[in-house]
Protein backbone atom coordinates (compact mmCIF):
# COMPACT_ATOMS: atom_id res chain seq x y z
CA UNK A 1 0.00 0.00 0.00
CA UNK A 2 2.85 2.07 0.06
CA UNK A 3 2.78 2.88 4.10
CA UNK A 4 6.23 1.08 4.80
CA UNK A 5 8.57 4.35 5.46
CA UNK A 6 11.79 1.26 5.91
CA UNK A 7 10.94 1.03 2.62
CA UNK A 8 13.17 3.27 0.45
CA UNK A 9 12.65 2.84 -3.59
CA UNK A 10 15.15 4.83 -5.49
CA UNK A 11 15.15 5.25 -9.21
CA UNK A 12 18.81 5.43 -10.50
CA UNK A 13 18.25 6.20 -13.39
CA UNK A 14 16.65 10.07 -12.48
CA UNK A 15 19.47 10.44 -9.50
CA UNK A 16 22.63 9.59 -10.89
CA UNK A 17 24.59 11.95 -9.45
CA UNK A 18 26.81 11.50 -6.33
CA UNK A 19 25.34 14.74 -4.29
CA UNK A 20 21.80 12.45 -4.61
CA UNK A 21 23.86 8.92 -3.47
CA UNK A 22 25.16 11.29 -0.57
CA UNK A 23 22.02 12.40 0.18
CA UNK A 24 20.34 8.90 0.24
CA UNK A 25 23.40 7.41 2.60
CA UNK A 26 22.99 10.22 5.34
CA UNK A 27 19.88 8.13 6.69
CA UNK A 28 21.63 4.73 7.06
CA UNK A 29 22.97 5.02 10.24
CA UNK A 30 19.37 5.20 11.64
CA UNK A 31 17.66 2.39 12.99
CA UNK A 32 13.89 1.30 11.16
CA UNK A 33 10.64 2.63 12.42
CA UNK A 34 8.56 0.00 12.10
CA UNK A 35 10.33 -3.18 10.85
CA UNK A 36 13.66 -5.03 11.37
CA UNK A 37 15.18 -3.55 8.40
CA UNK A 38 15.64 -0.30 6.36
CA UNK A 39 15.75 -1.79 3.29
CA UNK A 40 16.90 0.36 0.45
CA UNK A 41 15.53 -0.23 -3.30
CA UNK A 42 17.55 0.64 -6.36
CA UNK A 43 16.12 0.28 -9.47
CA UNK A 44 18.29 0.43 -12.35
CA UNK A 45 21.15 0.91 -10.34
CA UNK A 46 23.63 0.17 -13.37
CA UNK A 47 22.82 3.76 -14.12
CA UNK A 48 24.65 5.71 -11.11
CA UNK A 49 27.73 7.17 -12.27
CA UNK A 50 30.93 6.29 -10.78
CA UNK A 51 31.34 8.11 -8.59
CA UNK A 52 28.18 7.55 -7.32
CA UNK A 53 29.04 3.87 -7.25
CA UNK A 54 32.19 4.54 -5.23
CA UNK A 55 30.36 6.96 -2.64
CA UNK A 56 27.84 3.69 -2.14
CA UNK A 57 30.36 1.34 -1.90
CA UNK A 58 31.78 2.24 1.28
CA UNK A 59 28.36 1.28 2.73
CA UNK A 60 28.30 -1.65 0.61
CA UNK A 61 31.53 -2.76 2.46
CA UNK A 62 30.83 -2.54 5.87
CA UNK A 63 26.85 -2.21 6.31
CA UNK A 64 25.05 -1.50 9.11
CA UNK A 65 23.06 -4.31 10.32
CA UNK A 66 19.67 -3.00 10.64
CA UNK A 67 20.12 -1.89 6.65
CA UNK A 68 19.80 -4.50 3.62
CA UNK A 69 20.37 -2.97 0.03
CA UNK A 70 18.31 -4.39 -3.39
CA UNK A 71 19.91 -3.06 -6.71
CA UNK A 72 17.84 -4.06 -9.25
CA UNK A 73 19.26 -3.78 -12.86
CA UNK A 74 18.68 -5.08 -16.37
CA UNK A 75 22.16 -4.76 -17.47
CA UNK A 76 24.60 -6.24 -14.67
CA UNK A 77 27.62 -6.48 -16.66
CA UNK A 78 27.61 -2.45 -16.41
CA UNK A 79 28.12 -2.94 -12.89
CA UNK A 80 31.64 -2.46 -11.02
CA UNK A 81 33.28 -5.52 -10.60
CA UNK A 82 33.82 -4.06 -6.40
CA UNK A 83 30.03 -3.60 -6.41
CA UNK A 84 29.12 -6.97 -7.95
CA UNK A 85 31.46 -8.69 -5.80
CA UNK A 86 29.53 -7.59 -2.34
CA UNK A 87 26.40 -8.44 -3.83
CA UNK A 88 24.31 -11.72 -3.88
CA UNK A 89 22.83 -12.09 -7.06
CA UNK A 90 19.96 -13.56 -8.12
CA UNK A 91 18.89 -13.54 -11.84
CA UNK A 92 15.10 -13.18 -12.21
CA UNK A 93 13.74 -15.01 -15.19
CA UNK A 94 10.65 -15.03 -17.69
CA UNK A 95 7.48 -16.26 -16.72
CA UNK A 96 6.34 -18.51 -19.22
CA UNK A 97 3.53 -17.19 -21.39
CA UNK A 98 1.13 -20.45 -19.85
CA UNK A 99 1.89 -18.79 -16.22
CA UNK A 100 0.82 -15.18 -17.29
CA UNK A 101 -2.48 -16.39 -19.16
CA UNK A 102 -3.36 -18.67 -16.23
CA UNK A 103 -3.17 -15.68 -13.59
CA UNK A 104 -4.58 -13.22 -16.14
CA UNK A 105 -7.64 -16.01 -15.98
CA UNK A 106 -7.98 -16.77 -12.25
CA UNK A 107 -7.39 -12.57 -11.90
CA UNK A 108 -10.66 -11.71 -14.02
CA UNK A 109 -12.64 -14.58 -12.88
CA UNK A 110 -12.45 -13.02 -9.43
CA UNK A 111 -13.18 -9.60 -10.21
CA UNK A 112 -16.28 -11.10 -12.69
CA UNK A 113 -15.26 -9.78 -15.71
CA UNK A 114 -16.25 -11.58 -19.07
CA UNK A 115 -13.52 -12.49 -20.89
CA UNK A 116 -12.62 -15.19 -23.69
CA UNK A 117 -10.00 -17.57 -22.79
CA UNK A 118 -8.30 -17.36 -26.16
CA UNK A 119 -7.22 -13.82 -26.10
CA UNK A 120 -5.32 -14.23 -22.49
CA UNK A 121 -2.04 -16.28 -24.51
CA UNK A 122 -2.11 -12.96 -25.96
CA UNK A 123 -1.92 -10.53 -23.42
CA UNK A 124 0.62 -12.91 -22.21
CA UNK A 125 2.60 -13.21 -25.27
CA UNK A 126 2.60 -9.13 -25.58
CA UNK A 127 4.11 -8.89 -22.07
CA UNK A 128 7.14 -10.38 -23.37
CA UNK A 129 7.87 -12.66 -19.64
CA UNK A 130 6.68 -9.36 -17.10
CA UNK A 131 3.73 -9.95 -15.01
CA UNK A 132 3.69 -6.40 -14.14
CA UNK A 133 3.31 -5.75 -18.26
CA UNK A 134 0.77 -8.15 -18.25
CA UNK A 135 -1.17 -6.40 -15.85
CA UNK A 136 -0.95 -3.10 -18.03
CA UNK A 137 -2.01 -4.79 -20.65
CA UNK A 138 -4.66 -6.13 -19.26
CA UNK A 139 -6.19 -2.75 -17.90
CA UNK A 140 -6.06 -1.74 -21.42
CA UNK A 141 -7.67 -4.08 -22.38
CA UNK A 142 -10.53 -4.28 -20.16
CA UNK A 143 -11.32 -0.43 -21.22
CA UNK A 144 -10.65 -0.88 -24.53
CA UNK A 145 -13.56 -3.84 -24.81
CA UNK A 146 -15.94 -1.95 -22.77
CA UNK A 147 -15.64 -4.03 -19.50
CA UNK A 148 -14.80 -7.60 -21.10
CA UNK A 149 -11.87 -9.17 -22.71
CA UNK A 150 -12.44 -10.49 -25.97
CA UNK A 151 -10.17 -12.08 -28.46
CA UNK A 152 -11.07 -9.59 -31.49
CA UNK A 153 -10.74 -6.19 -29.22
CA UNK A 154 -7.17 -7.73 -27.79
CA UNK A 155 -6.14 -8.20 -31.33
CA UNK A 156 -7.02 -4.60 -32.70
CA UNK A 157 -5.43 -3.37 -29.20
CA UNK A 158 -2.41 -5.08 -29.77
CA UNK A 159 -2.11 -4.44 -33.98
CA UNK A 160 -2.18 -8.33 -33.52
CA UNK A 161 -3.05 -10.01 -37.04
CA UNK A 162 -5.78 -12.73 -36.92
CA UNK A 163 -4.29 -16.23 -37.08
CA UNK A 164 -6.72 -17.02 -39.71
CA UNK A 165 -4.80 -15.12 -42.41
CA UNK A 166 -1.62 -16.90 -41.64
CA UNK A 167 -3.04 -20.40 -41.51
CA UNK A 168 -4.39 -19.31 -45.09
CA UNK A 169 -1.12 -18.55 -46.33
CA UNK A 170 0.16 -22.01 -45.11
CA UNK A 171 -2.39 -23.97 -46.60
CA UNK A 172 -1.71 -22.80 -49.88
CA UNK A 173 1.28 -23.41 -49.60
CA UNK A 174 0.97 -26.92 -48.05
CA UNK A 175 -1.01 -27.01 -51.56
CA UNK A 176 1.59 -25.77 -53.69
CA UNK A 177 -0.77 -23.11 -55.24
CA UNK A 178 0.91 -19.85 -55.94
CA UNK A 179 -2.19 -18.17 -57.33
CA UNK A 180 -3.27 -19.10 -53.69
CA UNK A 181 -0.61 -17.72 -52.03
CA UNK A 182 -0.76 -14.38 -53.47
CA UNK A 183 -4.68 -13.99 -53.32
CA UNK A 184 -4.40 -14.64 -49.33
CA UNK A 185 -1.78 -11.94 -49.56
CA UNK A 186 -3.91 -9.72 -51.56
CA UNK A 187 -6.35 -10.05 -48.68
CA UNK A 188 -3.94 -9.71 -45.62
CA UNK A 189 -2.98 -6.52 -47.38
CA UNK A 190 -6.18 -4.97 -46.86
CA UNK A 191 -5.71 -5.02 -43.07
CA UNK A 192 -2.06 -2.73 -43.46
CA UNK A 193 0.11 -5.33 -41.65
CA UNK A 194 3.04 -5.33 -40.87
CA UNK A 195 4.62 -7.96 -42.70
CA UNK A 196 7.77 -8.65 -40.59
CA UNK A 197 4.91 -9.65 -37.64
CA UNK A 198 3.11 -11.75 -40.00
CA UNK A 199 6.53 -13.81 -41.10
CA UNK A 200 6.80 -13.47 -36.88
CA UNK A 201 3.35 -15.50 -36.75
CA UNK A 202 4.34 -18.04 -39.60
CA UNK A 203 7.08 -18.50 -37.66
CA UNK A 204 5.61 -19.63 -34.33
CA UNK A 205 3.41 -21.62 -36.48
CA UNK A 206 5.90 -23.30 -38.25
CA UNK A 207 7.52 -24.17 -34.99
CA UNK A 208 4.65 -25.70 -33.32
CA UNK A 209 4.12 -27.57 -36.29
CA UNK A 210 7.80 -29.24 -35.67
CA UNK A 211 6.87 -29.37 -32.25
CA UNK A 212 3.58 -31.34 -33.16
CA UNK A 213 5.58 -33.65 -35.34
CA UNK A 214 8.76 -34.38 -33.62
CA UNK A 215 6.96 -34.57 -30.04
CA UNK A 216 3.07 -35.31 -30.46
CA UNK A 217 2.51 -35.43 -26.95
CA UNK A 218 4.00 -32.20 -26.20
CA UNK A 219 1.49 -30.16 -28.46
CA UNK A 220 -0.38 -27.78 -25.97
CA UNK A 221 -3.98 -26.94 -26.12
CA UNK A 222 -3.99 -23.17 -24.99
CA UNK A 223 -2.06 -22.58 -28.78
CA UNK A 224 -4.11 -20.51 -31.37
CA UNK A 225 -4.82 -22.17 -34.04
CA UNK A 226 -4.89 -25.49 -32.26
CA UNK A 227 -6.10 -27.68 -34.69
CA UNK A 228 -4.82 -25.61 -37.96
CA UNK A 229 -1.33 -26.47 -36.33
CA UNK A 230 -1.89 -30.66 -35.57
CA UNK A 231 -4.04 -30.36 -39.25
CA UNK A 232 -0.94 -28.60 -41.08
CA UNK A 233 1.89 -31.07 -39.17
CA UNK A 234 0.40 -33.85 -41.07
CA UNK A 235 0.62 -32.07 -44.64
CA UNK A 236 3.86 -31.14 -44.91
CA UNK A 237 6.98 -33.11 -44.19
CA UNK A 238 8.80 -32.26 -41.33
CA UNK A 239 12.06 -31.48 -43.81
CA UNK A 240 9.69 -29.05 -45.73
CA UNK A 241 8.39 -27.18 -42.55
CA UNK A 242 12.23 -27.04 -41.73
CA UNK A 243 13.11 -25.46 -45.03
CA UNK A 244 10.03 -22.97 -44.41
CA UNK A 245 11.22 -22.06 -41.39
CA UNK A 246 14.40 -21.15 -42.56
CA UNK A 247 13.64 -19.17 -45.25
CA UNK A 248 11.16 -16.89 -43.86
CA UNK A 249 13.61 -16.43 -41.16
CA UNK A 250 15.97 -15.23 -42.85
CA UNK A 251 13.18 -12.95 -45.23
CA UNK A 252 12.26 -11.72 -41.94
CA UNK A 253 15.91 -10.33 -41.48
CA UNK A 254 16.15 -9.11 -45.40
CA UNK A 255 12.51 -7.43 -45.50
CA UNK A 256 14.06 -4.13 -44.39
CA UNK A 257 16.07 -3.93 -47.96
CA UNK A 258 12.82 -4.93 -49.93
CA UNK A 259 12.08 -2.15 -52.09
CA UNK A 260 8.18 -2.56 -50.85
CA UNK A 261 7.35 -4.49 -47.94
CA UNK A 262 4.66 -6.34 -49.31
CA UNK A 263 6.23 -7.07 -52.53
CA UNK A 264 9.55 -8.61 -50.28
CA UNK A 265 6.75 -10.40 -48.28
CA UNK A 266 5.11 -12.30 -51.47
CA UNK A 267 8.82 -12.54 -52.20
CA UNK A 268 9.61 -15.05 -49.20
CA UNK A 269 6.20 -16.95 -49.68
CA UNK A 270 7.22 -17.54 -53.90
CA UNK A 271 10.57 -18.89 -52.81
CA UNK A 272 9.11 -21.12 -50.46
CA UNK A 273 7.29 -22.78 -53.52
CA UNK A 274 10.20 -22.32 -55.40
CA UNK A 275 12.88 -24.41 -52.93
CA UNK A 276 10.01 -26.88 -52.28
CA UNK A 277 11.49 -30.43 -51.78
CA UNK A 278 10.89 -32.24 -55.40
CA UNK A 279 9.64 -35.33 -53.48
CA UNK A 280 6.95 -32.92 -51.38
CA UNK A 281 5.99 -30.96 -54.80
CA UNK A 282 5.56 -33.78 -56.76
CA UNK A 283 3.33 -36.01 -54.64
CA UNK A 284 0.45 -34.20 -56.01
CA UNK A 285 1.30 -34.50 -59.64
CA UNK A 286 2.23 -38.32 -58.60
CA UNK A 287 -1.57 -39.06 -57.44
CA UNK A 288 -3.19 -36.92 -60.51
CA UNK A 289 -0.70 -38.96 -62.73
CA UNK A 290 -2.13 -42.47 -60.81
CA UNK A 291 -5.64 -41.41 -60.91
CA UNK A 292 -5.36 -40.77 -64.92
CA UNK A 293 -3.47 -44.40 -65.63
CA UNK A 294 -6.47 -45.73 -63.32
CA UNK A 295 -9.23 -43.54 -65.71
CA UNK A 296 -7.72 -44.69 -68.86
CA UNK A 297 -7.51 -48.54 -67.44
CA UNK A 298 -11.00 -48.02 -66.92
CA UNK A 299 -12.35 -47.19 -70.08
CA UNK A 300 -10.54 -49.47 -71.67
CA UNK A 301 -12.10 -52.25 -69.63
CA UNK A 302 -15.32 -51.01 -70.23
CA UNK A 303 -15.00 -50.26 -73.93
CA UNK A 304 -12.39 -52.08 -75.73
CA UNK A 305 -11.77 -50.73 -79.36
CA UNK A 306 -9.18 -51.62 -81.61
CA UNK A 307 -6.79 -49.08 -80.92
CA UNK A 308 -6.57 -49.95 -76.64
CA UNK A 309 -6.50 -53.93 -77.82
CA UNK A 310 -2.89 -52.59 -79.72
CA UNK A 311 -2.01 -51.12 -76.13
CA UNK A 312 -3.15 -53.68 -74.25
CA UNK A 313 -0.60 -56.29 -76.66
CA UNK A 314 1.99 -53.52 -76.38
CA UNK A 315 1.79 -53.71 -72.52
CA UNK A 316 2.09 -57.71 -72.77
CA UNK A 317 4.86 -57.55 -74.89
CA UNK A 318 7.15 -55.13 -72.61
CA UNK A 319 5.92 -57.12 -69.19
CA UNK A 320 8.67 -59.73 -69.59
CA UNK A 321 11.50 -57.68 -70.73
CA UNK A 322 11.09 -55.22 -67.67
CA UNK A 323 10.59 -58.45 -65.30
CA UNK A 324 13.89 -59.94 -66.89
CA UNK A 325 15.74 -56.31 -66.38
CA UNK A 326 14.31 -56.40 -62.31
CA UNK A 327 15.41 -60.23 -62.29
CA UNK A 328 18.63 -59.19 -63.86
CA UNK A 329 19.49 -56.29 -61.72
CA UNK A 330 18.50 -58.41 -58.14
CA UNK A 331 20.92 -60.78 -58.83
CA UNK A 332 24.00 -58.43 -60.54
CA UNK A 333 27.16 -59.09 -59.74
CA UNK A 334 27.90 -56.52 -56.43
CA UNK A 335 31.07 -54.16 -57.04
CA UNK A 336 34.64 -55.72 -56.29
CA UNK A 337 35.27 -54.06 -53.12
CA UNK A 338 31.52 -54.66 -51.62
CA UNK A 339 32.91 -56.21 -48.31
CA UNK A 340 32.34 -55.71 -44.86
CA UNK A 341 35.68 -54.56 -44.11
CA UNK A 342 35.90 -51.83 -46.76
CA UNK A 343 32.29 -50.12 -45.08
CA UNK A 344 34.33 -46.85 -44.93
CA UNK A 345 35.10 -46.38 -48.60
CA UNK A 346 31.79 -47.28 -49.50
CA UNK A 347 30.44 -44.93 -47.31
CA UNK A 348 32.62 -41.82 -48.38
CA UNK A 349 31.13 -43.15 -52.24
CA UNK A 350 27.87 -42.98 -51.93
CA UNK A 351 25.79 -39.49 -52.40
CA UNK A 352 24.01 -38.70 -49.09
CA UNK A 353 22.80 -35.66 -46.92
CA UNK A 354 24.54 -35.14 -43.87
CA UNK A 355 22.37 -36.44 -41.43
CA UNK A 356 22.21 -39.84 -43.97
CA UNK A 357 25.94 -39.66 -44.13
CA UNK A 358 26.08 -39.01 -39.73
CA UNK A 359 23.68 -42.47 -39.73
CA UNK A 360 26.12 -44.13 -41.84
CA UNK A 361 28.83 -42.98 -40.23
CA UNK A 362 28.34 -44.27 -36.94
CA UNK A 363 26.98 -47.69 -37.99
CA UNK A 364 29.69 -50.98 -37.98
CA UNK A 365 29.42 -52.88 -40.73
CA UNK A 366 29.21 -56.93 -39.67
CA UNK A 367 28.20 -58.58 -42.93
CA UNK A 368 27.27 -57.21 -46.37
CA UNK A 369 26.24 -59.87 -48.25
CA UNK A 370 25.04 -59.56 -51.92
CA UNK A 371 21.63 -57.57 -51.74
CA UNK A 372 21.68 -57.10 -47.45
CA UNK A 373 23.96 -55.02 -45.13
CA UNK A 374 23.65 -55.34 -41.24
CA UNK A 375 24.59 -52.90 -39.62
CA UNK A 376 25.41 -52.21 -35.83
CA UNK A 377 24.15 -48.76 -34.29
CA UNK A 378 25.04 -48.35 -30.66
CA UNK A 379 22.49 -47.08 -28.05
CA UNK A 380 24.09 -44.06 -27.55
CA UNK A 381 23.42 -43.37 -31.72
CA UNK A 382 20.37 -44.98 -32.20
CA UNK A 383 18.40 -41.32 -32.37
CA UNK A 384 20.19 -40.95 -35.65
CA UNK A 385 17.55 -43.98 -37.28
CA UNK A 386 14.65 -42.29 -39.06
CA UNK A 387 12.93 -44.48 -41.82
CA UNK A 388 13.46 -41.78 -44.31
CA UNK A 389 17.41 -41.76 -43.37
CA UNK A 390 16.94 -45.47 -43.42
CA UNK A 391 15.09 -45.49 -46.93
CA UNK A 392 17.62 -42.64 -48.35
CA UNK A 393 20.65 -45.10 -47.14
CA UNK A 394 18.94 -48.37 -48.78
CA UNK A 395 18.90 -46.02 -51.81
CA UNK A 396 22.08 -45.05 -52.02
CA UNK A 397 23.42 -48.31 -51.56
CA UNK A 398 21.16 -49.53 -54.45
CA UNK A 399 22.51 -46.96 -56.50
CA UNK A 400 25.92 -47.85 -56.15
CA UNK A 401 25.57 -51.95 -56.27
CA UNK A 402 23.65 -51.39 -59.21
CA UNK A 403 20.65 -53.56 -57.59
CA UNK A 404 18.03 -53.58 -54.41
CA UNK A 405 19.77 -53.79 -51.70
CA UNK A 406 18.08 -54.34 -47.83
CA UNK A 407 19.41 -52.82 -44.73
CA UNK A 408 19.41 -54.37 -41.44
CA UNK A 409 19.96 -52.27 -38.31
CA UNK A 410 21.16 -53.71 -34.82
CA UNK A 411 21.11 -51.86 -31.58
CA UNK A 412 24.04 -53.14 -29.62
CA UNK A 413 25.92 -50.84 -26.31
CA UNK A 414 28.83 -51.13 -28.03
CA UNK A 415 29.98 -51.48 -31.82
CA UNK A 416 33.03 -52.28 -33.94
CA UNK A 417 34.70 -50.00 -35.80
CA UNK A 418 32.80 -47.29 -37.58
CA UNK A 419 33.74 -45.30 -40.28
CA UNK A 420 33.79 -42.13 -38.38
CA UNK A 421 35.94 -44.11 -35.80
CA UNK A 422 38.47 -45.17 -39.02
CA UNK A 423 38.36 -41.84 -40.39
CA UNK A 424 39.46 -40.10 -36.12
CA UNK A 425 42.18 -42.92 -36.14
CA UNK A 426 43.82 -42.38 -39.19
CA UNK A 427 44.51 -38.85 -39.39
CA UNK A 428 46.03 -38.93 -35.88
CA UNK A 429 48.11 -41.62 -37.43
CA UNK A 430 48.87 -39.37 -39.95
CA UNK A 431 49.45 -36.26 -37.44
CA UNK A 432 51.26 -38.42 -35.46
CA UNK A 433 53.61 -38.30 -38.60
CA UNK A 434 53.48 -34.76 -39.60
CA UNK A 435 54.71 -34.25 -35.67
CA UNK A 436 57.96 -36.30 -36.30
CA UNK A 437 58.12 -34.97 -39.69
CA UNK A 438 58.21 -31.59 -38.49
CA UNK A 439 60.54 -32.99 -35.74
CA UNK A 440 62.99 -33.75 -37.87
CA UNK A 441 63.21 -31.02 -39.80
CA UNK A 442 66.23 -29.27 -39.69
CA UNK A 443 65.24 -25.62 -39.42
CA UNK A 444 63.26 -26.71 -36.57
CA UNK A 445 66.09 -28.41 -34.60
CA UNK A 446 67.94 -25.08 -35.10
CA UNK A 447 65.25 -23.25 -33.80
CA UNK A 448 65.10 -24.85 -30.74
CA UNK A 449 68.97 -25.31 -30.46
CA UNK A 450 69.88 -22.06 -31.02
CA UNK A 451 66.91 -19.94 -29.97
CA UNK A 452 65.70 -22.24 -27.21
CA UNK A 453 62.51 -22.61 -29.03
CA UNK A 454 59.45 -25.66 -28.51
CA UNK A 455 57.05 -27.03 -30.50
CA UNK A 456 53.13 -26.62 -29.78
CA UNK A 457 51.80 -29.86 -29.87
CA UNK A 458 48.34 -28.56 -30.59
CA UNK A 459 49.23 -26.31 -33.30
CA UNK A 460 50.32 -28.87 -35.36
CA UNK A 461 46.93 -29.39 -37.93
CA UNK A 462 46.76 -31.28 -40.78
CA UNK A 463 45.64 -28.63 -43.96
CA UNK A 464 43.10 -29.80 -46.56
CA UNK A 465 44.88 -33.78 -46.40
CA UNK A 466 42.69 -35.35 -44.18
CA UNK A 467 39.18 -36.29 -45.98
CA UNK A 468 36.17 -39.22 -44.96
CA UNK A 469 37.34 -41.86 -47.35
CA UNK A 470 41.02 -41.25 -48.16
CA UNK A 471 41.99 -44.33 -47.65
CA UNK A 472 46.01 -45.21 -47.00
CA UNK A 473 46.30 -41.36 -46.87
CA UNK A 474 49.65 -39.56 -48.53
CA UNK A 475 52.73 -40.63 -48.52
CA UNK A 476 54.55 -40.73 -45.71
CA UNK A 477 57.10 -37.92 -47.04
CA UNK A 478 53.71 -35.05 -47.87
CA UNK A 479 54.32 -34.11 -44.56
CA UNK A 480 56.35 -31.10 -44.44
CA UNK A 481 56.37 -27.36 -42.44
CA UNK A 482 56.30 -25.73 -45.32
CA UNK A 483 53.54 -27.58 -47.14
CA UNK A 484 50.98 -29.74 -45.57
CA UNK A 485 50.60 -28.74 -41.71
Amino acid sequence: EGRFVDLLEVDAASRTKVEDTRELLENVQYTPTMGRYKVYLVDEVHMLSTSSFNALLKTLEEPPPHVKFLLATTDPQKLPVTVLSRCLQFSLKRLPVEMIAEHLGRLLAQERIEFEPAALPQLAHAADGSMRDALSLLDQAIAFGGGTVRLQDVQHMLGVLDRGHVVALLDALAADDGAAVLAAVARLSEDAPDFAAVLADILTLLQQMTVAQAVPEAVQPHWASHEAVVRLSGLLTPETVQLFYQIALNGRRDLKDAPEPRGGFEMVLLRMLAFRPVAAAEAGAARSESDTVKKNADQRTLAPTESTAAADVADVAEAPATEVTAAAQAHAAPPPDWRADNWPAIVARLDLSPLVRELASNAHCTALQDDVATLELASASAQLRSGAREADLRQALSALRGGPVTVRFQETAATGETPAQHWQRETQDRLAVAQASIEADPAVQGFIRELGGRILADSVTLVGACRPGDVGGASPGGFSPNNNT
